[in-house]
């Protein structure tokens, strides 16, 4: 196998040194220059050397990478130019995931992996809202309710504002103003397909992370065209899954090739309106995520669009054409020259904006983890098709693909919902003289003093319920944790 992948042709073959894939990227350009056929290119040949892909397809042309291409003038002219002698036309194993299981296979998480803290910029919640989301939280691991899906938190919401006066004590004052703006932000997201994304089986990493049976890497697709016109689900989720995986891969050191490469499209939505705390957050996963074998290659069309902080993470550079018509893009074209390297024969801020359609400007880490002198690139072909598949071969590859029937039908087990439920079917029925024991402190109605010749009150049917909910969560997944939350290593969140 060849330790590094060509991007195309400068002075000389310009390469991508697999044991520097993990030291992450930015591709950025005007729209049209050509930064889908680059990480169509990049992803291929990782696939070929056995590292495991994930992307975003949010045109809904990168499934194209599954077919073989064809042969083209253009493509023939650009192969001769670049000299390749090598070159055979031939698809990348692929896996066709998909947040509504439409195009791909379901793709879910619980609310508890997905945790308070990004669930609260999922729901666009204030600073006040999102501590009492936070306690919710906490109230639901103290009490043992797993929170699965959307109708858990909805019921645990709604449990937690009826007895808010309960929990004072505990966990601070809970705002009824707060738990309503959370329960309409609720229905919200509920009508933009959260409640599809949200329940079991969840998400296994382990299903990202593998290859065929002739050791090529599986690219893993998720369909994100319709999720675009949600742009907070679409940012929220990838980070979410890029914390899952920091959090969850050990430690990799020094290797030579990476264990997956993460490719982030539109990548300017995950720092849109994210709060400070968020984003420092992001820079540390970005920055700490390495030594786990995980490269992440940023997509977007202005470098201004990566905060500083995050775009000196990134090591690897290509950069296509950008128009400088306005300010600001005269502004992002100086940005993006003084992140490359210098090279005495290129004017970079002037060639920048010279760029034809499949050039680059290429700056890439070598050897000993340094950025190579900035080189004008005509950038090779893919091997597999560009542009999108036709649907009987996106059911196809569905159909025949080892996932098929893991993830389709959803599981809907004993959580916080159906507990809660209960619960409030049985205070019908209930003494009145016991109005809240089962949670939190007991409040009694009556003030006589109990004797020693009163029964002790025997333990209810829902406590041994949650004891055996519990249980079985133990050895799942979820079990890990019921409230470590995205980002959990980093912020400290606790571990059973």
């Amino acid at each position: 196998m060849p330790d590094s992948i060509l991007l195309g042709k400068g002075e000389a073959h310009v390469k991508l040194l697999l044991r520097m894939a993990n030291r992450h990227g930015l591709i950025a350009g005007a729209t049209g220059t050509g930064k889908t056929v680059v990480l169509q290119v990049i992803a291929e040949k990782l696939s070929q050397n056995g590292v495991p892909v994930f992307l975003a397809d949010v045109k809904g042309d990168l499934a194209g990478i599954s077919q073989p291409g064809v042969e083209k003038t253009k493509i023939t002219e650009r192969i001769g130019q670049i000299g390749i002698s090598d070159f055979q036309f031939a698809g990348s194993p692929v896996a066709l995931w998909d947040l509504f299981g439409e195009q791909g296979h379901p793709i879910r998480t619980t609310i508890s992996d997905m945790g308070p803290l990004l669930l609260g910029r999922l729901l666009d919640l204030n600073e006040t809202q999102t501590g009492v989301l936070n306690l919710v939280f906490r109230i639901a691991d103290d009490n043992a309710l797993l929170l699965l899906d959307l109708k858990d938190l909805q019921e645990m919401l709604k449990f937690v504002g009826e007895n808010a006066k309960q929990f004072t004590t505990d966990y601070g004052n809970i705002s009824a103003a707060s738990v309503g703006a959370i329960q309409r932000s609720l229905l919200t997201l509920e009508e933009q397909g959260g409640d599809k994304f949200f329940g079991e089986p969840a998400l296994d990493l382990d299903d990202l992370i593998h290859t065929d049976s002739m050791g090529r890497g599986i690219v893993n697709i998720l369909a994100s065209d319709r999720i675009m016109m949600s742009p907070r689900i679409y940012a929220t989720f990838l980070l979410w899954l890029l914390a899952e995986l920091f959090e969850q891969l050990p430690e990799a050191g020094d290797i030579d090739k990476p264990k997956l490469v993460f490719f982030f499209d539109e990548a300017h939505l995950l720092f849109n309106e994210a709060p400070k705390a968020l984003l420092e957050k992001i820079e540390q996963v970005v920055r700490l995520i390495r030594s786990k074998g995980v490269g992440v290659f940023f997509v977007t069309q202005n470098p201004l669009d990566i905060p500083d902080s995050v775009l000196a993470q990134l090591g690897n550079r290509v950069q296509f054409a950008l128009r400088a018509f306005t300010p600001r893009d005269q502004k992002a074209v100086r940005a993006a020259a003084t992140t490359f390297r210098s090279n005495p024969k290129l004017d970079i801020e002037k060639t920048i904006t010279e760029l034809g359609i499949g050039e680059a400007l290429v700056s890439l880490l070598d050897e000993k983890g340094a950025p190579t002198i900035t080189d004008r690139t005509l950038i090779a072909p893919p091997q597999s098709q560009l542009g999108p598949i036709l649907p009987q071969q996106r059911n196809e590859l569905i159909r025949t693909s080892t996932l098929m029937g893991r993830y389709e039908k959803t599981i809907d087990r004993e959580s916080a919902y159906e507990l809660l439920k209960a619960k409030a079917q049985r205070a019908t029925t209930a003494s009145p003289q016991v109005v809240f024991e089962d949670y939190g402190a007991p409040q009694r109605t009556t003030k006589q003093p109990r004797t020693s010749s009163r029964p002790t009150r025997q333990p209810e049917s829902m406590v041994e319920s949650i004891a055996k909910s519990t249980l079985r969560a133990a050895g799942s997944q979820l079990g890990r944790s019921l409230i470590r939350g995205v980002l959990g290593s980093l912020l400290g969140g606790r571990r059973r």
